[in-house]
């Protein structure tokens, strides 16, 4: 039986010098230590059974970042990654310092199949892109969510 795997979550923004900044993570761990382009993402996690998708996004933020998403969320839609994960994501004006982000941790195997525990952020870190910068650096799929903020703020 193929179960789809549905995410939810934000993609923050802010304004400079009338300049569209978009806020992306970059996963935790040794796996994606040295990656970069491509690798980047929303703040996203998968929804729980029962789970309404933007309380998902909501949870997810909170617990990945460490800070409070902020009202008035503006729907982006959903976009279906390489891995056949769909993902649903809402755009919302961000303008809190990012510098003092936690994110919460996860358990993981390293080196894989080695039977060794390791703990890793979720997230190493959050920053702040420009449009042409952010749309190199985020998941090839989640560009289209990237896209769709920017034309519904212009």
């Amino acid at each position: 039986m193929n179960m789809t795997k549905i995410s939810a979550g934000f993609l923050p923004y802010k304004v400079i010098n009338n300049e569209l900044y978009f806020l992306l993570a970059h996963p935790g761990g040794p796996f994606f230590k040295n990656k970069d382009i491509g690798f980047w993402s929303i703040v996203k996690g998968e929804v729980e059974s029962e789970e309404n998708l933007l309380d998902t996004a909501v949870r997810e933020f909170r617990e990945e970042t460490g800070l409070e998403p902020v009202k008035p969320f503006l729907e982006l839609g959903n976009i279906t990654q390489k891995s056949g994960k769909v993902v649903h994501a809402w755009g919302f004006k961000f303008d809190q310092d990012i510098k003092s982000f936690e994110s919460n941790k996860i358990e993981i195997e390293w080196p894989p199949k080695s039977g060794n525990k390791i703990n890793i952020p979720e997230i190493d870190r959050l920053e702040y892109f420009n449009f042409n910068v952010a749309i190199l650096k985020v998941n090839q799929a989640q560009t289209e969510l990237v896209r769709r903020l920017k034309s519904l703020l212009a």
